[in-house]
């Protein structure tokens, strides 16, 4: 039997000093409940997405200056595991730069473990990976590009660690993050350490952040790696905020323990700072423990928590204590408004109601009323007056073309007229407000806004942050519902809103009194532009086009069935549609992400670095322009 501490942290990027200080603090809290053993997370010490930051030396030495640290308090009896960047100074990477792994180290006894049979006296990760919002190899040297260098395989190189509790030797499998999801690659690096061993338990330090839905899986891929290699795994991810620039992501936690028949025993509250005991029979595998149920991630219970922690935590990172909100009395301000002020509390949330000559008194009185719900502070600012003063600037003042002393003056579109509008409310009000209350205003956009650039930019597409931003509208509406009855336990977002038609209200075509709204079919459109950018095979128009054609589409897809037949009288109608939202998708949205704040993320890809594209011009293949003339042909079109 051995007594195990699972230290799921939080983990602060950039900030060795204090996550070392929380380590140290967790090892003395672990030594007095007379743990053999301490766990913490990946890249525990300094953080894991810290950009470029990896480039400064003076920032790596600091870490392995904490690093030390840490294994000197590795004595008394306690081996510490934990994650930090290993650098061999003597080495270069591929970037040229002093070399760096992402490292797994096992102290006790105040010294490394592991050097006997190992290149270096910790483990290096061996599947880095390259995609989402990871960019692993741009830094870190890994084990496959190792074993070419010296020479050996990688199932070599995959040795467990050897340690001692007390005098009877354990071997561990040390692995990190991705190590554990081997699924589509080559090398397995669980089996190939099993093999080199037996191994008596395996280790999986993670950095690993929240996405809906992933827990799950995780539980499904690491439980059939666990029955395979018949050892137990103990997984320890951290808790905390992180980003890249672009996006902001939640890390959840979640830590778990497995038994030998892959069966979860014991697992960490998610989103939560702790420090777990367990007692494991190495012997029996761990069958000592009784298998419990655990939680799932797949419901808007999941969302709501991974959005009121990342909120949370990242007002915090930037010292934002109020916060100003755009309420326009549509659903998705309504939405922010209810969790920032579940956040800050009503007096630190500032709700501004702005009309033109567009918005209806119901959505005024339903903005007002909600306010009132919430019990924030609120504030009406109408902004006719001065969209008047603009729109009659630029159509009475002159342009003069200075080569022959000629005049004439610019004409204003609809269209124009609605940017302004929204341009006057975001940068005009809401910024002045949120600087005179020493706050920041939201960005209250969708995911379905962004993928299609419906939003204004340095307007609506303006704030600090896109809390919604990974949010297709349907997830909005269930999160607004998951408010009412779950969270405020009362209707705070009166029902009138969740049933009124989606509308920006910037011109008489959007008038919600007589039912007209957004040019977005929500219960189509999301699940079409789902399939553009969040499916891991990502469909373009030609994949769209099969499947209408195939009549197959709302099933591949996952909107409603016979929705497509409801929408779209035929072919050309169908193609006309597809072709203005890819065109909308790769083009002119492009240019507005670019400059869209940072997003909070919590699907499988999410808008900023999760999300990487450049400003290029729309195309349509081959195949796809074929069977539009089929199609277009066959109808007669």
């Amino acid at each position: 039997m051995i007594r195990i501490a699972i230290g799921q942290m939080e983990v602060i990027p950039g900030r060795p000093d204090l996550n070392s200080a929380t380590m140290l603090d967790m090892i003395g809290e672990a030594r007095r409940a007379q743990a053999q053993m301490v766990i913490f997370p990946e890249m525990a010490i300094p953080g894991y997405l810290l950009g470029d930051t990896w480039e400064y030396e003076a920032y790596l030495r600091d870490c392995e200056e904490y690093g030390r640290r840490i294994v000197e308090a590795s004595t008394d009896g306690i081996c510490v595991l934990f994650g930090n960047v290993g650098v061999d100074w003597g080495k270069i990477g591929d970037d040229g730069r002093v070399r760096k792994y992402n490292a797994f180290f096992a102290a006790q006894g105040g010294r490394l473990c592991g050097g006997e049979n190992f290149p270096y006296p910790f483990r290096i990760k061996t599947l880095q990976p390259n995609y989402r919002e990871f960019d692993d190899t741009r830094h870190f040297y890994s084990l496959r590009k190792l074993s070419m260098e010296v020479d050996k395989t990688i199932g070599e190189l995959l040795q467990p660690v050897n340690i001692t509790i007390e005098g009877k030797p354990v071997r561990v499998g040390c692995i990190l993050c991705e190590d554990g999801w081997s699924d589509d690659y080559a090398v397995k690096p669980m089996a190939s350490i099993h093999r080199n061993g037996p191994v008596d338990l395996f280790v999986n330090i993670s950095s690993s952040p929240f996405t809906f839905g992933k827990n799950d899986k995780r539980n499904r891929v690491f439980s059939k790696q666990v029955n395979e290699t018949g050892a137990p795994l103990i997984y320890v991810n951290n808790v905390g905020i992180q980003n890249n620039g672009k996006t902001i992501y939640t890390f959840d936690g979640h830590s778990t323990v497995y038994n030998r028949r892959g069966e979860i025993v014991d697992f960490c509250r998610p989103f939560s700072q702790e420090l777990k005991i367990i007692e494991i029979d190495l012997e029996s595998g761990g069958e000592n423990l009784v298998p419990v149920e655990v939680p799932t991630d797949w419901d808007t219970g999941a969302i709501y928590q991974a959005l009121h922690y990342g909120i949370s935590k990242f007002l915090a990172a930037i010292n934002i204590r109020k916060v100003v909100v755009g309420l326009s009395g549509g659903i998705d301000s309504a939405v922010s408004a209810c969790l920032y002020t579940r956040v800050l509390g009503p007096k630190n949330v500032y709700l501004v109601n702005m009309p033109s000559v567009f918005n209806s008194r119901t959505t005024r009185g339903l903005a007002a009323r909600l306010a009132q719900n919430l019990g924030c502070m609120y504030t009406v600012m109408p902004i006719q007056e001065v969209v008047d003063y603009t729109y009659n600037q630029l159509t009475q003042t002159p342009v003069a073309d200075l080569t022959d002393a000629s005049e004439f003056k610019v004409s204003v579109s609809a269209f124009v007229l609605e940017n302004i509008q929204a341009r006057d409310r975001s940068a005009r009000i809401l910024a002045a407000l949120a600087a005179a209350v020493e706050g920041g205003f939201t960005c209250n956009a969708n995911k379905s806004e962004m993928t299609v650039g419906y939003s204004t930019l340095y307007g609506d597409l303006a704030g600090f942050m896109a809390a919604l931003g990974d949010l297709w509208k349907h997830q909005v509406y269930d999160l607004a519902r998951y408010l009412n009855e779950q969270v405020y336990q009362k209707n705070v977002i009166p029902q009138e809103i969740i049933d009124l038609v989606p509308s920006a209200e910037l011109s008489r075509e959007q008038d919600v009194d007589q039912g007209k709204g957004d040019p977005i079919v929500y219960p189509y459109h999301d699940y079409l532009f789902r399939a553009f950018m969040e499916h891991w095979k990502r469909a373009a128009p030609e994949d769209i086009l099969t499947w209408y054609a195939q009549g197959c589409l709302e099933e591949k897809v996952g909107c409603r069935p016979g929705l497509v037949k409801e929408l779209f009288p035929g072919p050309a109608e169908f193609i006309d549609d597809l072709e203005r939202w890819w065109k909308l998708y790769t083009g002119m949205g492009v240019a507005k992400r670019i400059q869209a704040p940072p997003v909070l993320a919590v699907s499988r890809r999410a808008y900023g670095f999760d999300h990487r594209e450049a400003q290029n011009a729309a195309h349509f293949t081959g195949s796809y322009l074929r069977l539009k003339h089929e199609l277009l042909k066959a109808a007669g079109e």
